[in-house]
């Protein structure tokens, strides 16, 4: 799991919350004091519930689950969009599409229509239409890139969503919680905690915190396929586990008269 000091949060800024009057009673645990109407945020909290967090993603990671990085906000966008093709998972970091996880069915026709335009892209299907046309088209491709591009490779629901700034991305988080999916996410001292499933008490507007988080989600991510077993490896073990006694054929289950003839040719007891 990737160790994240304190140290390090503190010059990333981890720990300077929102102006105190726009805090919400829920963070009051995690909340160290104030500093010129800031609140201040305890590290001493944040440090344990962030490396619960990311064991959390290290173990979805190892079983083959799909972790959606959600960072819509200019402060997010590039780090999400990094650290996400980094490990290998899929990102939303433009505008949430209302419907992205509970109508998901119509947003696969939508990604496959983007899949259809990049491959007329390049298998020259393009080079067979008038000018006007493959200007239409290719603008319908960078829309659909700009909004899925992200996810265009995930196949199915997420397993989990890691997302940055629980206000600004508050649709993906009711969607997720409608379809029981898990969220693990950073949440500053104006929001309310108990809404996600694994929540870190953080700054969500410095870039440099972002960057640490995002970053740590990628490693934990990584470490995570790194400890599952390889296809090969499962296989034999289901073999093992299902081959025990393999080539030799059960015994057969003796029938009702069978049992009665036996009975009958077992010789009688002798008598005293």
């Amino acid at each position: 799991m990737p160790q994240i000091t304190m140290r390090q949060m503190l010059e990333a800024g981890v720990h300077f919350g929102h102006q105190t009057r726009y805090w919400n009673p829920k963070m009051s645990p995690y909340i160290f004091g104030a500093r010129g109407k800031i609140h201040i945020i305890n590290l001493e909290k944040t440090v344990p519930l962030f490396n619960d967090a990311m064991n959390f993603i290290s173990g979805i990671a190892q079983k083959r689950g799909i972790i959606l990085f959600v960072g819509t906000k200019r402060s997010a966008r590039d780090a999400i969009r990094e650290e996400a093709e980094r490990c290998g998972m899929p990102y939303m970091t433009q505008r949430w599409l209302g419907g992205t996880l509970t109508n998901f069915a119509t947003v696969k026709k939508s990604v496959s229509r983007l899949k259809e335009l990049e491959a007329a892209e390049t298998d020259g299907t393009f080079d067979k239409l008038v000018k006007h046309e493959v200007l239409g088209l290719r603008r319908e491709r960078e829309k659909l890139l700009a909004s899925l591009g992200g996810i265009k490779d995930m196949a199915r629901l997420p397993d989990a969503l890691f997302v940055v700034d629980i206000g600004h991305e508050d649709i993906a988080i009711k969607e997720a919680k409608k379809l029981g999916i898990p969220v693990i996410a950073v949440v500053d001292t104006n929001y309310n905690p108990e809404l996600v499933d694994y929540a870190i008490p953080g700054n969500d507007d410095a870039i440099r915190a972002v960057q640490l988080y995002a970053s740590a989600a990628a490693d934990a991510v990584l470490e995570g396929k790194a400890a599952a077993p390889s296809a090969a490896s499962v296989r034999e073990e289901e073999f093992a586990e299902g081959g025990e006694g393999r080539g030799r054929k059960p015994a057969a289950r003796k029938g009702k008269k069978a049992d009665e003839a036996e009975e009958a040719a077992a010789p009688a007891p002798a008598a005293e």
